[in-house]
């Protein structure tokens, strides 16, 4: 796939055809598209090692957070 940048362009201007039209399947499909071509080449290829490390630091920030303490909150009354 020597040509994987012309056809991540033509994906990316397909997307942005389709949503000036306001055809929003089309540019869903067109981007869905450019990902999976942008993930296929090296330079894309530790994106999904990114967007893993991202949510992971999200998730183990938020967690405590969501379940409360475990003692109590301490509060009078």
């Amino acid at each position: 796939m020597e040509n994987v940048g012309l056809l991540i362009f033509f994906a990316v201007v397909g997307a942005f055809i389709c949503a000036k039209a306001r055809v929003a399947a089309g540019a869903v499909v067109f981007s869905l598209v450019a990902l999976v071509l942008f993930i296929s080449t090296p330079l894309g290829a530790g994106l999904p090692g990114a967007v893993s490390g991202f949510l992971t630091a999200v998730n183990t920030a938020s967690t405590p957070a969501l379940t409360g303490p475990d003692e109590g909150s301490g509060a009078v009354g």
